[in-house]
């Protein structure tokens, strides 16, 4: 295949690399924009093909996720694993509005968790991964990564995460585990798709409400490339925002607020782990060196009682990366 246009980097998350590209192809498929999705090599190259199948079973439900035309565990080629996907009209959520963002969101996250959950799971069973996309994997993954890194500060917490387990839900769903304004596209006023799906679990819906909730609660302003002089004003629109983020989810589905308490607890703990392992092996971003963390930490202990400990921030590096979640 030839080139129509180049490969051009585009600002990616944390832990991968992304890039625009075009080729001359007979295929219709092939001739339209497309993305190609580099992993870092820190990373098991199974999550590629993990994710292929994550998105293009959400794609065939309806739902508007990017479908992937190739996966691969290979990490030789590219230095990396990697996914060539189609690359979705428009741009993120919070570059073309601001206002109604709040309802906008809820509704395009509560559409996701109406979807039928068994083709996911089926599908992930028949490559022999079923277990990755439950919520149990994930508890599972997270003690396991404070075991091998000694993150004695996690531990007390960790522990009340697995003892205080809500009952599994009687219909569980797909949550995406990342989804926030950065990952939604929009054009002309509409959704055309939702990014980034290697956190994508089928569990309780609360459970991706709370790793919302996380997300745009306590990610520092000063990350969001917002000028000293608005921070105040975006600061109280945030906290504006994140209620009436939680009020649309609820009128879109019922949610317990109990339960969401948990699995905001769990979302707080998955995030407290990256920055942890990020400032003990010195793979930062601004994020990890930024109050980000002991804001977490925090957030963890007004909601269980018990205060995790993380390894303090070293001096910034270059801020040159963009900030991951």
């Amino acid at each position: 295949m030839q080139y129509a246009e180049p490969p051009a980097a585009i600002s990616g998350g944390y832990d991968t690399q992304v890039f625009g590209f075009r080729v001359q192809s007979a295929h219709e498929e092939w001739s339209r924009p497309l993305i190609l999705r580099l992993l870092g090599s820190q990373h098991d190259p199974r999550r590629a093909l993990r994710e292929a199948i994550i998105q293009n079973t959400v794609a065939t439900l309806g739902y508007p996720a990017p479908r992937v035309l190739v996966a691969s565990a290979d990490a030789v080629a590219l230095g990396g694993a990697f996914l060539v996907m189609e690359r979705l009209a428009g741009r993120p959520m919070l570059d073309t509005r601001w206002l109604g963002v709040a309802s906008a969101l809820a509704e395009t996250q509560a559409r996701l968790h109406v979807l039928d959950a068994r083709p996911l799971v089926e599908a992930m069973e028949s490559s022999g991964a079923r277990e990755t996309v439950a919520f149990a994997s994930l508890l599972a993954q997270l003690h396991d990564r404070i075991e091998r890194h000694a993150l004695d500060g996690l531990r007390p917490a960790m522990q009340w995460l697995l003892v205080h387990q809500p009952p599994p839900p009687a219909r569980p769903v797909i949550c995406h585990g990342d989804f926030h304004p950065q990952n939604v596209m929009m054009a002309s006023g509409v959704v055309t798709g939702v990014l980034d799906w290697p956190n994508a679990l089928v569990a309780d819906a609360a459970y991706d409400v709370a790793s919302t909730r996380v997300i745009l609660g306590l990610v520092p302003i000063e990350l969001l490339g917002v000028p000293p002089a608005f921070r105040y004003l975006v600061q109280a629109w945030r906290r504006l925002m994140l209620a009436r983020y939680l009020a649309a989810y609820r009128r879109c589905r019922p949610l317990d607020l109990l339960t969401l308490a948990y699995y905001e607890a769990a979302s707080s703990m998955r995030q407290l782990v990256r920055v942890a392992e990020a400032r003990v092996s010195g793979r930062l971003t601004p994020l990890d060196i930024s109050v980000f963390g002991e804001r977490v930490a925090a957030r963890f202990r007004a909601l269980t009682g018990v205060g995790p400990r993380i390894p303090a921030a070293p001096t910034r590096p270059d801020r040159s990366r963009t900030v991951g979640s």
